[in-house]
């Protein structure tokens, strides 16, 4: 058995051997201690799977998964022997992490539930296993010497680049500060693998040359001191190649860009590396040159299938946004991260960080993107607000050529920019967090954040069914009915003796983080209005919605036809059509719709002009009132006043006649109108008795009349032109000449207008040969 509080590495056991039941001593890690298992690789669905596929996949799903649960209940000891010495366990999960899918990965969407259950479960085996081959620790007990862990870590492969920054991309949604300590452990106890790091770096810049070179471009930096190749002119573009290459060379860059993104965004401490090779300088460049080509060539090239061409250029503007971020990221931790904490060489890192953004000027297209992303305006007045000593035409200077980029890309900079909140990262497989387990290496069970949540709609490896966004009592809540009860069930694994209102209030204010909550707790450093709260204070009770029939209000409640609150209702009063038994002409007679109003009108068939009222009644009695018509005689009928022997009689007075001042016409004109008029009355009368007036004496009137109009008003006619003029070849007068001319040059009144002018124009410019 093993000793207590002794190292993995220097413990032995002794076991029997053979037949005979000798015993041997062995030491704790050795190859025969080993179990002989075969761990199944795995393999993806195809896009296209059939119902046999379907069920090919989970079986073969099936039997990985219970194979890793069988590892994971190994003790300590043989789980890394198995570990160490099983290289199928080491292919089964080389395997996953080579083909599971990634986010944007068109096998990401789970075919059918059972698919989705069975990724899941395997997502979740695979991340824990590896999560347990990260801890050198996992109690006082079982623990591995820090130095030894390293050393088997490396030298065996159990991890390398490669692996970390897939299990990045894989799990890092959900689980960043698990795999962060993960990372940060690994990196801790065997330093070798920063050397190795840079390597990889060299290798990405490689990637970028690579996809320049398949594109036809070059970029600046280290490469541009290169000669040119003779074969470079005669390589295919983006907009030339084959449609597959350029498929291809997409999803290269989609992927290499993810994944350096996940693996800087989990582990920070990999910045320093990436700039010491100055991989910011040429990352800008490289998107300056390739992004503009790739982007055209995708969007103008002829794709007979549109659903790809629609997932190129998802994945093309996925990339640009990642390489943005992975900007980001490094000069936030290699530059403003030490200003805002006050390192000793502030000065030092706001130099590089200006310095950083001076080299993105020439790039503009990078500028202004990152500007949108990231404004640097904000990180300028940053630098001024902790170091007051900045130089302000440098940073003048800076955001000028922002906004030079902005104009040069022909692009408008959006105003009041609101970055949008990410959803809360929400573990929902079961297990507790701990404070530090992967820091300290205590190895814990911790819930492992599962596919399809928060941030971006993750597909593949992290494939989900849609859940609705609805918690209890119809509030607004980031998960669901059921990740909220898994949620639930998973810290009361652990805390029991927690009422369940506790806790969603807990989840609530920890933005459904049950990591944080579980770990807060056990700590002791929940929030003020939490520690007020009864821990034992149960669930609220779920409010029920009033029924819908039972509220609902219509004009036609409790009527004789409302079924709603009648249970009996009388049919034969419901009918379509014509009613049965019933003939059109029984309809048309029936007249009791007439007998129903006539006695209304009745009332109006009796007149009586005059009612005699007896001596001794009064009118009252005959439903008559005392009516005196002497006010409509003396107000309506009479003219009262209108007679009075006064000065002016309202009778008597003068016709009505126009004021003088209102008169249009002077009096001489007057007269000659009313004599005119006279005179036309006169004619009238003497030739009434002509059937037909002479035409040639009514048109001399008419015109008569017109030019006695035309002096009073003070119209001038036009004079008269000639531009007939004489018979061609017997010349023709100065008068002549001019009419023709002044109309030609006045054709532009009527039609065709400055028909003429544009003609001059033309012969002027030399346009019509004379």
């Amino acid at each position: 058995m093993a000793c207590a509080r002794v190292p993995l590495d220097e413990q032995e056991v002794t076991e029997p051997r053979g037949p005979l039941g000798r015993e041997r001593t062995l030491p704790a890690l050795h190859p025969d201690r080993k179990e002989e298992r075969c761990f199944v690789p795995y393999k993806p669905l195809p896009n296209d799977s059939s119902p046999p596929q379907v069920e090919e996949f989970l079986e073969h799903a099936k039997f990985m998964a219970e194979d890793l649960e069988w590892l994971l209940a190994l003790p300590h000891d043989k789980f890394w022997c198995q570990v160490v010495f099983d290289e199928s366990l080491q292919k089964c999960l080389d395997s996953y992490l080579c083909h599971a899918p990634r986010g944007l990965d068109p096998a990401s969407l789970p075919s059918s539930p059972a698919v989705a259950d069975m990724q899941r479960t395997l997502h979740r085996a695979v991340f824990m296993t590896f999560l347990r081959m990260a801890t050198h620790k996992e109690s006082k007990e079982n623990f591995l010497t820090p130095a030894v862990f390293g050393e088997i870590i490396y030298e065996n492969f159990l991890f390398d680049i490669p692996k970390i920054l897939d299990l990045c991309v894989l799990f890092g949604k959900g689980n960043s500060q698990l795999l962060h300590k993960m990372i940060d452990n690994i990196f801790t106890q065997q330093p070798s693998y920063y050397s190795d790091l840079d390597e990889t770096v060299t290798s990405v810049l490689q990637v970028f040359d690579t996809i320049l070179e398949r594109c036809g471009l070059q970029c600046e930096g280290a490469t541009a001191m290169e000669p040119l190749k003779l074969s470079a002119h005669s390589q295919p573009t983006a907009m030339t190649m084959s449609q597959q290459d350029l498929v291809d060379l997409v999803l290269y860059l989609c992927d290499s860009t993810t994944t350096i993104h996940a693996f800087l965004d989990i582990f920070p401490a990999a910045c320093s590396s990436f700039q010491s090779h100055g991989f910011l300088n040429r990352l800008a460049s490289f998107y300056e040159t390739v992004v503009p080509d790739m982007e055209k060539a995708v969007r103008k090239r002829n794709f007979d299938d549109k659903g790809l061409q629609e997932d190129l250029w998802k994945r093309v503007s996925h990339s640009c946004r990642r390489m943005v971020e992975i900007a980001h990221l490094l000069l936030q931790h290699t530059c403003l991260q030490p200003i805002l904490e006050g390192a000793e060489n502030t000065q030092t890192f706001a130099e590089e960080l200006l310095q950083y953004f001076t080299s993105f000027l020439p790039e503009k297209r990078f500028l202004s993107d990152y500007d949108e992303q990231f404004p640097i305006a904000d990180d300028i007045s940053l630098l001024q607000q902790a170091l007051p000593v900045i130089d302000e035409t440098r940073t003048s200077y800076l955001l000028q050529g922002v906004e030079s980029a902005w104009d040069s890309v022909g692009r408008q900079r959006p105003q009041g920019r609101i970055q949008p909140k990410s959803p809360p990262a929400v573990p929902v497989a079961q297990g507790a967090a701990g404070g530090s387990a992967a820091a300290s290496g205590d190895f814990k069970p911790l819930g492992v954040r599962q596919p399809g949540e928060g941030g971006e709609s993750p597909r593949g490896a992290e494939a989900m069914l849609g859940a609705p966004r609805k918690g209890d009592n119809g509030a607004l809540c980031p998960v669901s009915t059921a990740e909220l009860e898994s949620l639930l069930s998973c810290i009361r694994d652990l805390l029991p003796d927690l009422g369940e209102g506790f806790l969603l209030a807990c989840l609530q204010e920890y933005d459904y983080n049950s990591e944080l909550v579980i770990n807060n707790i056990l700590e002791d450093r929940l929030a003020p209005n939490l520690e007020k709260l009864d821990r034992s204070m149960p669930r609220p009770v779920k409010e029920e919605l009033p029924d819908v029939l039972s509220s609902r209000s219509n004009v036609f409640d409790d009527d004789e036809f409302d079924v709603f609150h009648r249970d009996q209702v009388d049919k034969s009063r419901i009918w379509r059509g014509r009613r049965k038994g019933e003939s059109a002409r029984e309809m048309l007679n029936d007249k009791q719709h007439i007998a129903e109003q006539r006695a209304r009108y009745q009332t109006y068939e009796t007149v009586v002009d005059e009612v005699v009222v007896e001596p001794g009644t009064s009118a009252a009695n005959y439903g008559l009132d005392d009516y005196d018509d002497e006010y409509d005689d003396t107000y309506d009928i009479n003219q009262v006043g209108a007679n009075d022997l006064d000065q002016d009689s309202l009778l008597n007075r003068r016709p009505f006649t126009i004021p003088q001042v209102l008169r249009t016409g002077n009096k001489q004109d007057l007269d000659n109108e009313e004599s005119e008029e006279e005179e036309e009355t006169g004619q009238n009368n003497d030739n009434r008795d002509q059937f037909v007036q002479d035409p040639a004496l009514l048109r001399e009137r008419a015109e008569a009349r017109r030019a006695a109009m035309q002096q009073r008003k003070g119209y001038r006619p036009e004079p008269p032109t000639n531009v007939v003029g004489k018979p061609k070849g017997q010349g023709q007068t100065l008068e002549t000449y001019l009419d023709r001319r002044k109309k030609e040059a006045n054709k532009s009144r009527g039609a065709n207008h400055n028909r003429r002018v544009m003609a001059d124009r033309k012969r002027n410019k030399g346009m019509i040969p004379s």
